[in-house]
């Protein structure tokens, strides 16, 4: 299967979310949303781009814009993370990483010299049509927010 990229259709999905019930990605047609995929809950970088996307929330919603973030941890986990830290934003749940796969992130990576599968840290624009707007991939996080944030504005 083919990684999405600019210009083509993201991949639905409905996957549960932190506090019960599902999102569904179709479900939020009509808006833009920014889809970003993370390693894991409570590590360093997550919970740094956790904690901006949440600050930066407000602006994000006068644009109508959904943020959802998406990692393999459990909605229970995603729960502790939010209350933990204070964040505001959607977090989704993809233990099968079935999404994770369809977007490209699910990767092979290499620290310390050893191999395993993870999330690429990687984050999605999509306009309101459904359509992939822009991606970022391999993100360092400092900076990535306002990026998103500027290009949300420009659709």
């Amino acid at each position: 299967m083919a990684v999405p990229d600019t210009g083509s259709e993201a991949p639905d999905f409905e996957l549960p979310r932190d506090g019960g019930g599902s999102i569904r990605l179709s479900a939020l047609r009509g808006r833009p949303v920014v889809l970003y995929f993370y390693p894991k809950d409570n590590t360093s970088g997550c919970t740094a781009e956790a904690i901006d996307f949440s600050t930066r929330k407000a602006e994000f919603d006068a644009l109508q814009v959904a943020v959802i973030g998406m990692s393999p941890d459990s909605p229970k986990s995603h729960e502790k993370f939010k209350a933990k830290h204070g964040l505001t934003i959607d977090l989704v749940s993809d233990p099968e990483k079935k999404v994770l796969e369809a977007y490209g992130v699910w990767v092979e990576k290499s620290m310390y010299g050893r191999k395993y599968m993870g999330v690429e840290r990687t984050t999605f624009l999509i306009d309101r049509e459904g359509r992939i707007a822009q991606v970022w991939r391999k993100v360092k996080v400092p900076g990535h927010v306002e990026a998103v944030l500027e290009a949300a504005k420009a659709l």
